[in-house]
């Protein structure tokens, strides 16, 4: 589990509680994280990931549409593309400091994973699905 300082610092950010903390300690936990652990407990975010990056490009697809129901196809693939980047992901994650939160394996934290756009990224696309999967329909 995740410490309480950087869970709480994050749930505060989001303006939401988690119901099930183990999503939010999923969302967080990379890969190299779960390769270390003796005891096999820990489940990492790839498959958070995986589905996150789709439903949050789906989101995105609908609303731009809606908001712009004139362009046509190619510019509101651009617009989509620009949205969901690993760039502007990772800058999400960085205003959520995200980094910090991270349960990295030691050598990821050597090569400071906790600023890599990519680990920020895919946190994000997985914190987007364990939101949704704790918050009812």
């Amino acid at each position: 589990m995740m410490s309480a300082g950087p869970a709480e610092s994050l749930q505060s950010a989001l303006g939401y509680r988690f119901n099930r903390l183990a999503l939010l300690d999923e969302a967080l936990t990379h890969k190299s994280f779960v390769n270390e652990q003796r005891e096999g407990s820990a489940v990492h975010n790839e498959r958070l990931e995986f589905l996150g990056d789709a439903v949050l490009s789906l989101v995105v697809s609908e609303q731009l549409a809606m908001l712009l129901p004139h362009s046509p196809e190619g510019a509101l693939s651009k617009h989509k593309a620009r949205l969901v980047s690993e760039s502007m992901l990772a800058g999400v994650a960085r205003r959520l400091n995200l980094g910090s939160c991270l349960r990295l394996g030691r050598g990821e934290e050597l090569s400071k994973g906790r600023e890599k756009d990519s680990l920020l990224a895919d946190a994000v696309e997985a914190l987007w699905q364990a939101l949704r999967r704790d918050t009812p329909n």
